[in-house]
């Protein structure tokens, strides 16, 4: 009997799994990026992307918020946003500059490699001479090959930098709180409580005992003004903003800015007829009788500066 051969069935192939690169070697129009930001794990894909674009761009290139959401369809909300981003690790900064004319420009710097524009360039070796032999001729390292993007070229006259305030800095002092006249125990802690009572209408007017302590003077003086305590607090809580981040400086600046003036007294409010002048009535100084008059002095029939009648 002949011996049986058993024949292995072939191995299989494996399967490649993940991304298989095909890769053509650029010859021009080409933007060199580092793994750093290619692969960084703390930004957004489109905050990598932008700092893509940004780095292929030329000196000069406009890359605003405005003209970059007109480019790509991401918002300008999301573009801001990946502008930030890249600006906190270092990949951008901005910066305000007064130009010559005195326009105010915001200049983009983009870096290709965060940190390494402060890193000190090492020295380069000096020549080794041995002695009784030529020096040895200077050694050049190549000159790489340029980039098509192009270095900016410095300006003749650089933009002095300024700082620029913010447009929500305040520079007017707050004017004081209002401060009644008598800060009875009583007014006080009606003004207290109301206050306190505030966060229930607006869960977002919650105020430590400090600021009620603070503010309590101001509510005292409207009570005073005979301000109702209903329309104290619709007067405090209508129409907060949203987010309000400071509610003890709102309500202060509400106390101060919407206090009502003191209610007239009741002659101020007497009807006045139109067109009518009331000349007030004068005791005469030597008859002791009364006249009409608008000075104090003597009556028709004592006068004698009157011509006598014909």
């Amino acid at each position: 009997m002949g011996t049986e051969q058993i024949t292995a069935p072939p191995c299989a192939q494996p399967v490649a799994s993940g991304v298989i690169h095909s890769n053509v070697r650029h010859a021009g129009g080409f933007t060199v990026i580092g793994n750093h930001l290619a692969q960084h794990r703390g930004l957004s894909l489109v905050a990598i992307g932008l700092a893509v674009h940004i780095q292929s761009l030329p000196a000069g290139a406009k890359v605003g918020i405005k003209h970059l959401a007109g480019r790509f369809p991401e918002s300008e909300t999301r573009i801001a946003a990946a502008l930030r981003e890249l600006e906190a690790v270092g990949y951008l900064h901005r910066s305000r500059v007064r130009l010559a004319d005195g326009r105010i420009v915001t200049r983009t710097v983009s870096f290709n490699q965060p940190g390494a524009e402060a890193a000190a360039a090492p020295a380069a070796p000096r020549p080794r001479v041995v002695r009784g032999t030529a020096a040895p001729e200077p050694v050049f390292a190549p000159t790489p090959a340029p980039q098509t993007q192009c270095a900016p070229a410095a300006p003749e006259h650089q933009p002095e930098v300024v700082p620029v305030p913010s447009p929500t800095a305040r520079t007017v002092p707050l004017p004081p709180l209002p401060q009644p006249q008598a800060l009875t125990p009583e007014l006080q802690r009606t003004a207290a409580a109301i206050l306190a009572d505030l966060r229930r209408h607006a869960p977002q007017l919650v105020l430590s005992e400090r600021d009620i302590e603070m503010l309590a003077p101001g509510v005292v003086t409207w009570l005073e003004r005979d301000a109702d305590p209903e329309a104290v607090r619709r007067a405090l809580t209508h129409d907060l903003p949203v987010p309000l981040k400071h509610p003890a400086k709102l309500l202060r600046h509400r106390i101060t800015a919407l206090l009502p003036p003191p209610l007239p007294g009741t002659h101020e409010l007497a009807p006045v007829r139109p067109g009518v002048i009331v000349i007030p009535l004068q005791n005469c100084d030597r008859c002791d009788r009364a006249f009409r008059s608008r000075h104090p002095g003597h009556c028709r029939d004592c006068r004698t500066d009157l011509p006598a009648a014909a």
